[in-house]
């Protein structure tokens, strides 16, 4: 199990003040609190069942108020009066401020406070010229997103204020803060002494995104950098400025892998206190074969857009083909895309001079600019569907027919089917599969992309562009899957329960949702040893592999021999039979309880015991 790492306080810097046992409160702080915008919704999203069973309605989420969002997931509570937190709301509300108290429309229904900050980015510049004067914090020439994030500090701060002058000695509250965007406030009710524990999480620190996704060898050269340097060059001085405020001044400081806590000690000057895995909701089966079922219910939806796509151009037997794919954000280097793609191209020539007939279909699912769906893509998808209500239509005619014959004739021998096809039908559908084949290759990217990328620019520069040929197709989909995508009809989840194996080998993933999504959802996936699941994965099991969590060992490999790892890695999953591939997803289907929240909301109840604890330190 991954470390966790109390900080060391010396006995000589502090007195304890003695603690009156008071009814605890909890308060979550996040800008994607009831907003979508990326990983950490996920994290606190998913985590939200398990903190209302621990906590009730002493729990409160706070986040950002966007009309858009919030007419989705947010239901307004007419009633302030019910709970500290609305009581608060309803001060803020009388004093003019535009704050919302309602429920979070979840799993679990949890209070949530939504703060409408819109006003305060037209004050932005007395608010930073605040945090000047007040914390040394230089906002010249920041990004614009930067304006917002101290608008909504501000707001977070006011609301943080009055809860504790109101409520700070009737109870014991956390205030738990979620990255850099939230954590002006953290910074500045410390400075304030208001009586509220606090509690900072990064779940990335933004110098180490920054300087991974441009230097190689990040980790290997982490102890040399100079944080106030690094952030002066990357030109994010604000951000990282205030992420190590608040990393130094939370009560207690965490992180979610012990990966991103080497650089909180670089970045921040503080070793994280513990380590907070991330977790999912996991759906467990009382029976086995129910969750190898739904593989198989979503792999015949893959399998329909497989014919879409390739099948015009050329066949090949889809029960002998495999499903790979990868995920995330768009990041070539950092989320490991280039690695998969060089490891994939020395896959395909591994299966070829092996003369396999195994057929593998990589799927890159990355949201990056595109102006629409490629038409061709589309056109190919709807004239196949065309041949579909062609064949049913044949096939409910034949067997009116054949029903008849059988029942109208002595003679037991099976008629000749091709009787029953009116010449109309047959005429319909010879002319549909004509219109539909091509000798034009598939394409490897379903959607007319704004600019080229690194990821085209690998396809075309190795030639690997969809030939017959090649054992190893791509499909480049720059874009989110949803039931509403034409092209597959269903949800991502589902996607990943329809495919063989994920692979994301990252170079720098402080935690790694998606290995974890396949785990949980029953397939085997491949992380890497820079990523905080890989790393995570390596402490609580030595045998990771076995149970189908593939470790591509980044630390100490270069590219090629790490290239090399990975398509050995992935050869031996290709050859395996299909017995040994549903025995593997047993297996991985068998640990994801690891990863429930259930199991690991006892890190957060950790964090939050000792940050009430430390708020009864003083420090002389």
């Amino acid at each position: 199990m991954a470390t966790n790492k109390l900080k060391k306080e010396s006995e000589e810097t502090i007195k304890i003040k003695p603690r009156e046992s008071k009814k605890s409160l909890l308060m979550e702080i996040a800008w994607e609190v009831c907003n979508q915008v990326g990983g950490i919704y996920t994290v606190i999203r998913s985590k939200v069942p398990s903190m209302v069973e621990e906590w009730g309605d002493d729990y409160c989420l706070i986040g950002p108020y966007f009309p858009n969002t919030a007419m989705v997931e947010f239901e307004p509570v007419a009633d302030l009066d019910e709970s500290p937190f609305g009581k608060i709301v309803k001060k803020m509300q009388e004093a003019g401020y535009d704050a919302h108290y309602g429920r979070w429309l979840v799993t679990g229904k949890p209070r949530i406070v939504l703060l409408d900050f819109k006003a305060f980015v037209k004050d932005a510049d007395n608010i930073k010229f605040n945090l000047w004067q007040n914390h040394k914090i230089s906002t010249l020439n920041a990004e614009p997103l930067v304006d917002q994030v101290v608008a909504l500090g501000e707001m977070i701060r006011i609301f943080l204020t009055e809860f504790g002058d109101a409520f700070g000695s009737k109870y014991d509250a956390v205030a738990h803060f979620h990255e850099w965007m939230v954590a002006s406030a953290l910074i500045d009710i410390r400075h304030q002494n208001v009586p509220i524990a606090t509690v900072f999480t990064t779940h990335a620190t933004m110098l180490g995104r920054y300087i991974a996704g441009n230097e190689a060898d990040f980790y290997e050269k982490l102890p040399t950098y100079d944080w106030a340097v690094e952030a002066k060059h990357y030109g994010i001085e604000a951000q990282a400025t205030i992420e190590r405020l608040a990393g130094q001044k939370s009560h207690v400081l965490t992180t979610v892998s012990d990966v991103t806590a080497k650089e909180c000690e670089v970045f921040f000057g503080r070793s994280c206190d513990l380590i907070l895995p991330n977790g999912l909701n996991v759906t467990r089966f009382a029976a086995t074969h129910e969750f190898q079922n739904l593989h198989l219910k979503y792999k015949e939806k893959i399998h329909q857009f497989v014919m879409g796509h390739f099948f015009q151009s050329y066949s090949f037997d889809l029960d002998n083909t495999l499903y790979f794919f990868t995920s995330g954000r768009y990041e070539f280097r950092n989320k490991g895309y280039d690695l998969t793609l060089e490891a994939l191209k020395r896959l395909n020539f591994k299966i070829v001079q092996a003369g396999l007939d195994t057929t593998v279909v990589m799927f890159i699912i990355t949201k990056n600019p595109v102006y629409s769906l490629d038409p061709e893509v589309l056109h190919s998808r709807a004239v196949m569907e065309e041949i579909r209500e062609t064949c049913e239509s044949i096939e409910k005619q034949v067997g009116e027919h054949l029903f008849h014959a059988s029942a109208a004739n002595d003679d037991p021998n099976l008629p000749d089917l091709n009787d029953f096809v009116d010449e109309y039908w047959r005429l319909r559908l010879r002319r549909t599969i004509q219109t539909w084949k091509t000798k034009k290759l598939p394409h490897t990217v379903t959607h007319l992309l704004k600019q080229e990328d690194d990821i085209t620019a690998f396809f075309k520069r190795t030639n690997l562009m969809n030939h017959q040929q090649d054992r190893v197709k791509f499909v480049y989909h720059p874009d989110f899957i949803s039931p509403t995508n034409p092209l597959f009809g269903m949800e991502y989840g589902q996607f990943v329960r329809g495919c063989n194996l994920g692979i994301f080998p990252s170079s720098y993933e402080p935690w790694g949702y998606t290995p974890l999504e396949c785990v949980v959802r029953g397939i085997p996936t491949v992380t890497s040893d820079l990523s905080g699941f890989g790393d995570f994965m390596m402490q609580l099991m030595k045998d990771h592999e076995n149970v189908g969590v593939y470790v591509s060992h980044r630390k100490k490999k270069s590219f090629d021999k790490a290239a090399d790892e990975l398509a050995d890695m992935l050869f031996k999953f290709v050859t395996m039979n299909r017995r040994e591939r549903i025995t593997l997803r047993n297996k991985v289907e068998n640990i994801s309880d690891v990863f429930d929240w259930s199991n690991l909301r006892s890190y957060y109840d950790t964090a939050h015991d000792l940050a009430l604890k430390r708020k009864g330190v003083l420090r002389v």
